[in-house]
């Protein structure tokens, strides 16, 4: 049985293609202008905390590139019941994990690395389950990388130290995530 499909191959060839176009001036039809600041902001906060500006690149190249492709799977009706399901999850999880972060950040001194770790890995589990049967196995490295960066405890807790050196950028951050609540994208 010859199982070629042109639809598959189509989004297929999509997907390779986005993947290689995760630059800032292509993925601005993908992602809105308050995602974009958060993502920046998100970028001078690993750029800072790594010291290094090739892994911070890495890093939001990966999410950039998870984003775009999950986008395209579900514009392409590609999900099915149960898997609509774990993505309701997900997007209940990174819902609470919005509120949280934002509560830690206005409330001072609330801050707690395990809830916050908690909340990124139940995210990034949800995620891999969603994905598990529609991306390859370097696409999901790539969903690791970024939460397993972005769930360090040090990183954690420098970016909530009210008097430390991240404070503009959680700022900057929270009223993006504030937006995107309100505006109900997450």
């Amino acid at each position: 049985m010859d199982s070629f499909s042109s639809k598959d191959m189509a989004l297929r060839a999509q997907k390779k293609i986005l993947s290689t176009m995760a630059n800032k001036t292509s993925v601005q039809m993908f992602i809105d202008d308050t995602t974009s600041e958060i993502l920046d902001e998100l970028y001078h906060i690993s750029k800072d905390f790594s010291g290094n500006k090739t892994e911070a690149q890495k890093v939001i190249k990966n999410l950039i590139k998870i984003a775009v492709k999950i986008g395209v799977l579900f514009r392409n009706n590609r999900f099915s019941t149960e898997e609509l399901g774990t993505a309701q999850e997900f997007k209940k999880k990174l819902h609470q994990g919005a509120m949280t972060a934002i509560s830690f950040y206005e409330v001072d001194f609330t801050f707690d690395k395990a809830v916050m770790e908690d909340l990124l890995t139940s995210c990034r589990d949800l995620l891999l389950k969603l994905v598990n049967s529609h991306l390859t196995t370097k696409s999901h490295g790539r969903i690791n990388h970024v939460f397993n960066h972005y769930s360090n405890p040090e990183l954690l807790t420098k970016l909530y130290d009210p008097n430390g050196p991240f404070r503009p950028n959680l700022t900057k951050i929270c009223k993006g995530l504030n937006k995107l609540v309100e505006d109900g994208t997450i």
